[in-house]
């Protein structure tokens, strides 16, 4: 059997374990096994189903075992600013809870209040743009729920450093995902101890900072036995934008990524951070990367409102209609030219995605027909032009002047969304590979083996291994 490598690829609604090979220059991905995720509510709150979450990463493991493969390595990634706290016995302490909860409203506003410590410092520090759920305010929002919790714990792990935990005994926290804490220094790209001393956070909790590449031990030997054999775990970048952002195909520096998924991360590679008033006010983040590259970004709401569109409109039905038939029916409502603010909060987890905005529309004075297809083709406008505004402050803050759009992930597939997308940004797009944030994680795995030198020599791989669509904006 040919040499392979496993990535585990979690995200908001499904996690994916994909073997990755390969040959003569060429990789090769194959999934082996998909599981679903979900949010589930707990005591009042949103909470991910953790025990289900970890049973699904070693069934799969195991899974891929009995298919026949091997992997000499293994890395698993998720989205970002969840964690796990443990006690002095490994024990899980309270519920994880999710960041679409709404226990995190109000945080920053009462740190601002109070003067204990104004944003704009904050964003200073630590490079990392405010969104009312980053982990730091959720910290707050625990230690004022339940400070027993926070008093009771021994260790901080964010989603993928617990599962990698259980797999193997050794704890660490891995340095991209870290920094969506907004509790990273920006330049000592190590925990800011006098910022969570400020925040009244204990600094006990929080494990070393290790970067992708690092090998963090072989499994534990009951979980050997139960999926059949033995392998090392190696951190990739276990944020999957930042996963997603290696495998990105750029053919120079003046391409613009966009990892498009559930959320959409658009922005560039810098060198350094850009932590200054006007990055501040444009609300830009600097999330660490492969290499101590940056990862300087916008999140906007992303495909997280066409999913939900889908699942009420199936909900409706009693039979959820495909993607195509979305944009079918948005294009036969192309004639809407309203745009909403996908980025206003109102949209991240609304009991009706599709009556939040129709409310929107009429708010205002841009009423909608009722039809699935005038929602969807709202959300198309609003997306691209998000996208445009997007790339404009880039080029104005980056001082870059861009050639291209680099889309990966499974919103590539949208042609629809690409083709707004080219238009609406006026650059050509380069859609693809579908697989992004599983291919990013596999490079570093492919990396720390020495399959290839450099992360250019994989990125050129890349472009070998896997179709790459262009589009071209229209006249």
């Amino acid at each position: 059997m040919q040499v392979c490598h496993l990535a585990v690829d979690i995200g908001a609604s499904s996690g994916r374990h994909i073997i990755g090979t390969v040959e003569n220059g060429v990789m090769k991905l194959t999934e082996v096994y998909r599981f679903e995720n979900g949010l589930v509510e707990k005591n009042g709150h949103l909470c991910w189903d953790l025990d289900s979450l970890t049973k699904s990463v070693i069934a799969g493991i195991r899974e891929a075992h009995e298919q026949g493969y091997t992997p000499v390595t293994m890395g698993i990634d998720t989205w970002a600013v969840d964690f796990v706290l443990l006690d002095k016995e490994g024990h899980r302490i309270g519920d994880p809870v999710a960041y679409r909860d709404s226990r995190t409203d109000g945080v920053r506003e009462k740190l601002e209040k109070s003067g204990q410590l104004l944003f704009a410092e904050h964003y200073a520090r630590t490079g990392i743009q405010y969104q009312k759920f980053n982990t730091a305010y959720q910290l707050l929002a625990l230690k004022e729920e339940h400070p027993e919790q926070l008093e009771a714990a021994e260790a901080f792990l964010m989603i993928p450093d617990y599962l990698c935990w259980v797999l193997t005994g050794k704890m660490a926290n891995e340095y991209t995902n870290a920094t969506t804490t907004a509790l990273v220094g920006a330049e000592s790209k190590d925990w800011d101890f006098d910022l969570i001393r400020r925040l009244g956070l204990p600094e006990k909790i929080f494990q070393k900072i290790e970067v992708p590449g690092t090998v963090l031990g072989n499994f534990r030997p009951e979980i050997a036995g139960q999926v059949g054999f033995d392998t090392k775990v190696v951190l990739p970048a276990s944020h999957d934008t930042g996963s997603a952002y290696l495998a990105v195909p750029a053919k120079d520096e003046n391409a613009i990524f966009l990892s498009s998924g559930t959320w959409s991360l658009m922005g560039v590679e810098n060198k350094a951070p850009i932590t200054d008033e006007t990055s501040c006010t444009d609300n830009f983040t600097n999330e660490g990367g492969y290499e101590y590259r940056f990862r300087y970004l916008k999140n906007i709401m992303g495909l997280w409102m066409i999913q939900s569109v889908r699942r009420e409109a199936g909900a409706l039905s009693g039979t959820r209609p495909s993607f195509p038939q979305l944009i079918a029916a948005a294009k036969e409502c192309a004639d809407i030219k309203t745009v909403v603010n996908v980025d206003d909060p109102r949209f991240l987890a609304p009991k009706s995605m599709i009556e939040e905005i129709k409310a929107a529309c009429a708010e205002q004075g841009s009423p909608l027909p009722d039809l699935i297809g005038a929602v969807m083709q709202v959300i198309y406008n609003s997306l691209s032009d998000d996208y445009r505004r997007t790339a404009e402050t880039l080029s104005r803050l980056t001082g870059k002047t861009f050639t291209a759009v680099n889309i990966v992930g499974g919103g590539c597939q949208d042609m629809y969304l690409n083709q707004r997308t080219a238009n609406a940004v006026g650059l050509p797009v380069y859609a693809g590979p579908v697989e992004g944030t599983a291919l990013g994680n596999l490079m570093v795995q492919f990396l720390e083996e020495g399959i290839f030198k450099d992360l250019a020599e994989a990125r050129a791989a890349i472009r070998r291994s896997f179709e790459i669509k262009e589009i071209l904006p229209e006249a």
